[in-house]
């Protein structure tokens, strides 16, 4: 399987809400940054992150473009959020795969916080 396919299979894997088979793609040692907040470190970390979305009726990532070279993925998107308590997000992310072995070894998403804190309070 090619990089650029196994960030699409990571990206369905959202799509479907099966967050058990996200945490699949993760290396043991992952390392996982969405740039404005504190990284994570581990696949253990990381996981605790992604379950925590668990209260999600909904996760539709738009994949607005994907590039691949190398060991690297890139991808631009549009990832949305819909809660079960009615708050949703509809977040713009450029994101950076690094891939290892088949499995994501280094994954940073860049967006703007401020929209994210809006959208994630119900503010906006």
């Amino acid at each position: 399987v090619s990089n650029k396919t196994l960030v699409k299979n990571f990206i369905d894997a959202w799509n479907n809400m099966d967050l058990e088979s996200v945490t699949d793609f993760f290396s043991e040692d992952v390392f996982y940054h969405n740039i404005p907040m504190e990284p994570l470190n581990g696949k253990e970390e990381a996981s605790a992150f992604v379950k925590g979305l668990s209260d999600c009726e909904s996760i539709n990532w738009e994949l607005i473009a994907i590039a691949e070279e190398g060991n690297m993925v890139l991808t631009e998107r549009i990832d949305n959020f819909n809660f079960k308590d009615g708050r949703k997000i509809s977040l713009p992310v450029m994101g950076t795969f690094e891939i290892e072995d088949n499995k994501i070894k280094q994954w940073r998403d860049y967006f703007d916080l401020e929209t994210f804190q809006k959208q994630i309070s119900g503010k906006s």
